[in-house]
């Protein structure tokens, strides 16, 4: 399988002003695969050393700051000498210790020429507490679940990938073309990109073994929770997560801590969901009280939707039957459209610097997501079908004048008085035809 962030590690491999890598994301979502597919293709070798495996591994930081002496043992116990342009040092699951983690400022100032990268499920959590986070030593990379765009690459698909990377313009894609991506995207909304059903998928078309590997990684999850969290904070982190799927299902998707507990407050349970978002498994997007530059100082922090990082997770979290991926309309149109949404988010969030928002105008209209992009604002409207009547996007445009608004649907693509319509599947498309819709006004 074919990972697109493999092209950002060459490039931090090939700085000159690199730093120790610190490489992030959920539990399955691929770090360990990557990094060592990355140090097969562009590295003599790789020292691979595992702190959750091997806990004993943290004494060697603990007892010293000498970068060559820390060195010379991890030789040892590799069993090969570690260099510099040649050997990748990785160290996973690095949030298990703290002196690892610190040490990657000595490997930063002392080491150079050393490539070294540490990854971890639970590094959104470590790096919450100042204490054990490395300040201005590090690179940062996310690791996200595997694209659309991905999916049809390990589906045997890249002729359809390579249609769409080829779309220059912004007229309508034949119609066959259009079903069979529609199709595609279908069945990606159940299965997900999380790499290991991706690949049972790819491999057996086995919904079955499907379900049960997502079902592991939910498994895996909440043992998390139970292992890592304050105790105080493990049965409010449940109640929190168990809950998404009802929120989204609901016509108004704003978080209400009352819909996962009775009673809830955000006071009480305010330290829950910042774990389970530095966990990474949920993302939070907050309402904005004014489309305007830059977003975030519009933040009403105390307004926001939650979703979950992939939406074959959402899927097997809702308990929604698998045999829905064949019937064509099914996944995008399940409770109430909430994986279409989801997937327009993950999409954005792996595509554009900013994190998106979302905006609401006096409880009357609601527009799914708002993007920052250099210096244009772009409401976006997911539509799950082919009716795409809707007043909120039009309240928005005639309200702030947007250059280029979208609204994502089972349309097909065009771009018409300053509405591009983007079909769903060509969501991770969406930063090019932008470009081309501003190209298109300015001609």
């Amino acid at each position: 399988m074919e990972r697109t962030l493999l092209r950002d590690l060459v490039s931090w491999k090939d700085s000159p002003h690199r730093k120790p890598l610190l490489l992030r994301g959920p539990r399955q979502v691929g770090k360990t695969w990557l990094l060592k597919e990355f140090a097969a293709r562009y590295f003599d070798d790789i020292a691979y050393f595992n702190f959750d495996q091997d806990p004993s591994l943290s004494a060697l930081f603990d007892t010293t700051k000498d970068v060559d002496r820390i060195l010379e043992q991890l030789s040892i116990l590799n069993g090969a000498p570690i260099r510099p342009g040649g050997t990748l040092l990785v160290f996973d699951e690095i949030q298990e210790s703290n002196a690892a983690l610190g040490a990657l400022k000595y490997f930063c100032e002392n080491a150079p020429g050393l490539h070294v990268a540490g990854a971890g499920s639970l590094l959104g959590v470590a790096l919450s507490r100042p204490a054990s986070f490395p300040v201005g030593k590090v690179d940062f990379l996310d690791l996200a679940p595997m694209s659309f765009s991905e999916f049809l690459l390990a589906s045997g698909e890249a002729s359809l990938q390579q249609f769409l990377d080829n779309v220059t313009d912004l007229s309508p894609l034949p119609a066959p073309i259009a079903e069979r991506l529609t199709e595609k995207l279908a069945l990606y909304l159940v299965v997900g990109g999380m790499p290991e059903p991706v690949l049972l998928w790819s491999t057996d078309q086995d919904m079955r073994a499907v379900t049960k590997a997502q079902q592991a990684i939910l498994d895996a999850y909440r043992l998390d929770f139970a292992k890592h969290a304050a105790a105080a904070d493990i049965a409010k982190i449940g109640y929190l997560w168990h809950s998404v799927p009802a929120q989204l299902a609901r016509d108004n998707r704003k978080f209400l801590y009352a819909a996962a507990r009775e009673g809830a407050r955000a006071r009480s349970y305010e330290d829950a969901l910042n774990w389970l978002v530095h966990t990474g498994v949920v993302a939070r997007v907050f309402r904005c009280t004014a489309p305007r530059l830059p977003l975030s100082a519009y933040d009403d922090l105390s307004s926001f939707k939650l979703y979950v990082v992939d939406t074959g997770l959402l899927a097997r979290l809702s308990k929604l039957d698998p045999m829905v991926s064949g019937h064509p309309a099914a996944p995008f149109t399940e409770f109430k459209g909430a994986l279409s949404e989801n997937f327009v988010l993950q999409s954005l969030r792996s595509h554009f610097e900013a994190e998106p928002r979302t905006w609401t105008s006096e409880g009357q209209a609601e527009v799914e997501f708002v993007l920052q992009r250099e210096n244009q604002i772009h409401p976006i409207e997911v539509k799950s079908g082919m009716n795409v009547r809707a007043k909120s996007l039009g309240v928005y445009r005639d309200r702030y004048k947007p250059r280029v608004s979208v609204r994502f649907s089972l349309r097909n693509l065009q771009f018409r008085d300053g509405l591009l319509d983007v079909p769903l599947f060509m969501a991770d498309q969406l930063g090019r035809l932008l470009q081309l819709a501003e190209r298109q006004l300015s001609d």
